[in-house]
């Protein structure tokens, strides 16, 4: 004799709507961050071609922006971020000069992936940023976006934080799309070396499909 089949139970569909909806969730999650994860593999443990980083700093594990302190969204793209104060970056101060036309340069010479990358300068002072700097380093044609530290004591103490990670405030910060920094550019003497920056910089980009226009 034939036995019935037995309907499940209500709780027995609950609990397999439950896996179902675990299983599908873990997934989505692999999805997004696969292209991060197989880049970030792929650079720095099978090394193709020569993966090795030629100068950056790897930070390990990588260390979140606190967007929430900030108006400005840095999500969705490639970010190399300075932290200076306007007073100290002036025509003729060829410290600071000098390190916000490398970042432009750094950008220029990915060529067709340069919309992919974005530069950032974290004016860490209310003073006036110089008309000349301003003009010479803008968003439209240099890709820069100037951002005010924050007025309110706790947003600015949770950036602040975030810069003197690893005691590196002063050196180029690089963002991941996902806004975390993963590498860093030491800027003090004998550290800073364009040729292997671009070839860094490069490497990711190649090597990592996120960060694309329209991303």
């Amino acid at each position: 004799m034939v036995e019935p089949l037995i309907p499940a139970s209500g709780s027995q569909k609950i609990d397999a709507a439950t896996k179902r909806g675990r299983l599908q969730m873990i997934l989505l999650l692999l999805v997004c961050a696969a292209p991060v994860i197989a880049s970030y593999f792929t650079f720095y443990v099978i090394k193709p071609a020569g993966g090795k980083a030629n100068i950056g700093e790897l930070v390990s594990p990588v260390q979140p922006f606190p967007s929430e302190v900030i108006d400005e969204n840095l999500v969705g793209k490639w970010t190399l971020l300075i932290a200076r104060p306007a007073s100290d970056c002036k025509v003729g101060d060829e410290a600071c000069v000098t390190l916000l036309h490398m970042m432009r340069q750094l950008r220029t010479a990915m060529g067709k992936e340069k919309s992919r990358v974005q530069l950032v300068w974290l004016v860490t002072d209310d003073a006036k940023i110089d008309p000349a700097i301003e003009k010479a380093y803008d968003k439209e044609m240099a890709g820069f976006m100037y951002v005010r530290m924050p007025q309110d004591l706790v947003k600015k103490q949770q950036l602040m934080t975030w810069l003197n990670a690893d005691n590196s405030q002063n050196a180029i910060h690089l963002l991941d799309p996902r806004a975390e920094r993963m590498m860093r550019f030491q800027t003090g003497d004998g550290h800073l070396d364009f040729k292997k920056m671009v070839k860094d910089l490069e490497k990711l980009l190649k090597w990592n499909p996120t960060g694309k226009v329209g991303s």
